[in-house]
């Protein structure tokens, strides 16, 4: 590590608390201020990584919150759309609602910090990283984390920190830390891992399929950095941290907890033999109702008190019947998944359903599918500016069978359902090859562990029932961990309990051929590569077993789509020509829209896609074919009579283009007058026999009359302009009426 000093702004006067610390990460410079700013928090720093700037603060309140069992933790991830040179989207032009990617900025950020807080704390901690520069190269999200650990440790919040993170990429097989954007894009596997100098502690990842040794070779090089990061911040607290304040923990007397344990554990025991999660969690109240009861004389007032000691005694008993008997709650081996069963085609009307049920975790996510406007613009920090595909989740309180009010998705919501939108992503056809917006939303039914992972089973089977082609199935399974001393049980399909009071929280995602979707949460220190490495390859063998069910039910996407869902069409034309689509003031697309009951999307490189009934859309790209087409010599075309003369008579063949068909071309014998054959409005066949070097185009009715009637012998087929009816037709199709709904797209 080295202090630096920082060049000359346009101040010459810095405070005398301010501090700069550089070092190298992933062979770049980072440098963190101290000091300067945000100096009444608890601790603050500015972060700054090649052109990425992120201030992040750390504040506890002065008094505990009353009235609650659990660490009042918040980390909010505020992004300023400044910070890329941006004004906001909406109404009021300024920043609102966090985007979806801050709300997961927040939670990477949250998830490795919250266990390295000291039981029993139950001050109001609030973490703040506000972006205020973005270089697409160097991550804001590791830049915050960082920061995060930087503000704790130097701030007066007791904290067992510090923590590192880092992202992680794979460029032609090798290990790249902090990849910039166009390795990103090379990349098949975007990884972030956080951890103490001593232990692994979070890993996020998103992946095209990558082996189980290739994550592990990431996860491995990513801790390594992270290493050098804890030692870097340790050395930064050891010089500029403030002493840490004696805050009041709020554990149980030592009294209390000696005749909890001796009154309580028998009758813990007994309720971890419900193997229903219903049951159990009955006999779970009765238990704390009647051990409350006993106490409420000799302990008045310790409700609190009494829970968490009835809590720690459950997590022990369950941790000691796994590891000493090989007893999961529901009596499963360590390895054993729960009993499955699928079902798809639910709903008549969607475009696609399935239905995922293992034990009592049962979810049901339906597919729609969307022209390629219907895409969720974005108003982010990010590079992207559109999203194609999307998942949702949601989880209603019936799922675990409770009553609460029902509000918009919360961070945990929001957080799950992007996990399994980043365990599908892989599979997704690309627009060239299926031109569709789409979107999953899972409604969870059934909530008794990893109801993420069941999102991702049943999103695949909604994804092959609606027939969209993806590139192959994906299935999931959360793993859990029970580690006491040197003795360790990997679990397979953890539910709720054990997610609970277990040690980590494994969820993985992948096909038969590798992981698309890695998140791993651990809870305590020590866990080695060589257990990750057993609990990846158990958890392969868990999803492909999970696989084999799905694909029982539906082998394969379904050849052909819903007939609800919408038919979309695609031509691609010179970019000079979609003015020509578009018309003044959109009054050209906007008719064709009219006419057949289409939804119309033009992109700025010439792409046309058509949304709509099949005979809408067939009629609507016939359509602009002709608006873009240009005149080939050889070709009948069907026209419209504009104008007469006394030497012949225009003919408009395409939109904005007419021909000259001469009196001696207008039949195959003798014409005195023009209007003896032809009238202005007549529609006519005409061949395009010549385009002179003035452009001028030259046509001929005689050359494509019929060859009963002295026409060419070699007819070429036969073009119509746009909008021009067939003999005995409608330009609207038949019955002279749109299909349907429709929309002018975007430019």
């Amino acid at each position: 590590m080295n202090e630096v000093a920082l060049e000359p702004g346009i101040s010459t006067w810095e405070p005398e608390t301010f501090r700069c610390f550089e070092t190298d990460f992933a062979g770049r410079p980072l440098r963190i201020e101290v000091g300067k700013m945000a100096t009444q928090a608890g601790g603050a720093c500015l972060v700054r990584y090649g052109d990425t700037a992120v201030l992040v603060t750390a504040t506890a309140s002065q008094e505990p919150r009353e009235g609650v069992d659990f660490l009042p933790l918040t980390v909010d991830y505020e992004e300023r759309l400044y910070a890329v040179g941006r004004i906001p989207g909406s109404w009021h032009r300024r920043e609102g609602r966090p985007s979806t990617r801050a709300i997961l900025s927040g939670r990477l950020i949250d998830r490795p910090i919250r266990p390295l807080f000291p039981e029993g704390l139950r001050h109001d901690v609030q973490v703040i990283v506000t972006v205020l520069s973005v270089d697409h190269d160097h991550s804001p999200e590791v830049c915050g984390l960082v920061g995060a650990s930087v503000a704790l440790s130097i701030s007066d919040i007791p904290w067992n920190g510090p923590v590192g993170g880092c992202e992680v990429g794979l460029v032609d097989g090798q290990v790249v830390l902090n990849p910039t954007l166009d390795q990103h894009a090379a990349s098949p596997l975007g990884l972030v891992v956080a951890g103490t100098e001593g232990a692994v502690i979070m890993v996020e990842a998103g992946a095209r399929e990558v082996p189980e040794e290739d994550v592990l070779r990431a996860i491995a090089a990513g801790h390594d950095e992270c290493r050098r990061v804890c030692r870097f911040i340790a050395d930064i607290a050891r010089e500029v941290g403030k002493p840490k304040r004696q805050l009041p923990l709020f554990l149980p007397d030592a009294e209390l907890e000696r005749r909890v344990r001796e009154y309580a554990t028998p009758l813990v025991r007994e309720l971890l033999g419900y193997a229903d999660k219903t049951e159990r969690e009955r006999a779970e109240a009765e238990t704390e109702a009647r051990v409350h009861e006993h106490f409420a004389a000799e302990f008045p007032e310790s409700e609190a008190y009494i829970a968490m000691v009835l809590k720690k005694i459950l997590k022990e008993e369950m941790r000691r019947r796994i590891i000493e008997e090989g007893i999961r709650p529901d009596g499963r081996r360590p390895d054993e998944i729960r009993r499955v069963w699928c079902q798809v085609g639910l709903l008549p009307r969607a475009h696609g359903s399935g239905l995922f049920t293992r034990g009592q975790t049962q979810v049901l996510t339906v597919a729609t599918l969307g022209a390629v406007g219907d895409v969720q613009l974005l108003d982010d920090t990010g590079e992207e500016e559109e999203k194609r595909f999307m998942h949702h989740y949601n989880f209603p309180p019936y799922s675990t069978g409770e009553t609460r009010p029902l509000r918009g998705p919360g961070r945990r919501e929001i957080g799950h359902g992007a996990l399994a939108e980043r365990a599908l992503e892989a599979v997704i056809p690309p627009e060239d090859v299926f031109p569709y917006t789409l979107r999953l939303v899972s409604e969870v039914l059934e909530s008794n562990g990893s109801t993420s992972m069941a999102s991702v089973c049943g999103s695949t089977l909604a994804l092959m029932d609606a027939g969209v082609p993806i590139t192959a199935p994906v299935s999931g399974v959360a793993m859990g961990l029970i580690k006491e001393g040197d003795r360790v049980v990997i679990l397979s399909d953890i539910q709720g309990m054990e997610d609970a009071l277990g040690d980590m929280d494994f969820k993985v995602a992948g096909t038969t051929k590798g992981i698309t979707a890695l998140q791993m949460d651990i809870k305590i220190p020590g866990v080695t590569v060589d257990i990750l490495r057993q609990a990846l390859e158990q958890a392969r063998r868990g999803r492909l077993y999970i696989l084999d069910h799905m694909l029982r039910v539906l082998p394969a996407p379904r050849p052909q789509l819903s007939r609800w869902a919408p038919r979309i069409l695609s031509i691609t034309i010179h970019p000079d020509r979609i003015r020509d689509v578009i018309g003044p003031g959109g009054k050209t697309i906007n008719r064709i829209v009219a006419e057949t009951g289409t939804k119309i999307d033009v992109e700025s490189d010439g792409r046309v896609f058509v949304a709509g009934p099949a005979e809408g859309a067939e009629k609507a790209l016939e359509i602009i074919r002709g608006l873009t087409a240009e005149p080939e010599v050889g070709h009948i075309y069907r026209g419209k009579v504009t104008r007469v003369t006394n030497f012949g008579a225009f003919v408009e063949i395409l939109p904005g283009k007419e021909g000259l068909v001469h009196i001696s071309e207008l039949s195959d014998r003798r014409v005195n007058r023009v209007e003896d054959v032809v009238n202005v409005g007549d529609e006519v066949l005409v061949k395009l026999t010549e385009i002179d070097r003035m452009g001028r185009i030259n046509l001929s009715r005689r050359q494509a009359l019929p060859p009963e009637q002295g026409g060419d012998q070699r007819r070429a087929p036969e073009r119509h302009a746009p909008g021009h009816r067939r003999p005995g037709g409608h330009p609207n199709g038949p019955g002279g009426r749109p299909h349907g709904p429709g929309g002018a797209g975007r430019r």
